[in-house]
């Protein structure tokens, strides 16, 4: 599949057929390739956390769940029979940069207005989430709810030291609604492309690139 087409035909997948599980072999293949993603000073503080199967899904539920019952967006989402919890590595950036070629020995995090250990991660799961549709799956990422990181942690081993950004999950993609939030529309190219000054409309056919040959 071509990645145009595989990005315009991206979309979160909120529930699965739990009777067809994801392959080891395939989750290994989409972080092999998340590891391909940008990363800082090539500092690679990722981490990948695969949970496959009821027995090992189930205990993340477990983890995270709260006193209500699932709503039906979470219901949907715990068919999922793959997720991939998306971690990372903070320390490795740091002592990256630490490291002569950069100079930043006293290891402040205010280096880093922007936090590039969450972000080459992000980057990361959108490779595997754009892989799953190159493979016929369907997947979404999600966030861990913040009163619920202390357990995930407990549950399976994850060091203090490592960042729990967010989950992927991974199945085949069973009939369910559309996201409400659909219907707010996705915002014109016009509108969030800016063109030398924000607030400057980015048109096509205007600027320099316009006049270049090819």
């Amino acid at each position: 599949m071509e990645v145009r087409d595989a990005i315009r035909r991206r979309h979160m997948v909120r529930r699965f057929d739990p009777g067809v599980p994801v392959p080891e072999e395939v989750v290994r293949d989409l972080v092999d390739l998340a590891t391909r993603a940008p990363s800082a000073g090539f500092s690679q503080g990722w981490d990948y956390l695969a949970l496959l199967g009821r027995e090992e899904t189930d205990a993340f539920w477990a983890a995270t769940a709260d006193a209500e019952e699932p709503d039906g967006w979470l219901e949907g989402l715990m068919t999922a029979p793959a997720l991939v919890l998306c971690l990372s590595h903070p320390a490795a950036y740091l002592d990256r940069y630490a490291e002569p070629d950069k100079g930043w020995a006293d290891r402040s995090t205010e280096h880093w207005p922007v936090p590039y250990w969450d972000t080459d991660v992000a980057m990361g799961a959108m490779i595997m989430l754009l892989r799953a549709v190159d493979l016929g799956l369907g997947a979404l990422f999600f966030g861990v709810p913040v009163e619920a990181h202390g357990q995930v942690r407990a549950r399976f081993g994850i060091p203090e030291s490592r960042r729990v950004v967010g989950v992927v999950a991974l199945g085949t993609e069973a009939p369910h609604p559309k996201s409400p939030s659909l219907r707010r529309g996705r915002r014109p190219l016009d509108e969030v492309l800016h063109r030398g000054r924000f607030g400057a409309p980015g048109e096509v056919g205007s600027g320099p690139s316009a006049t270049m040959g090819g």
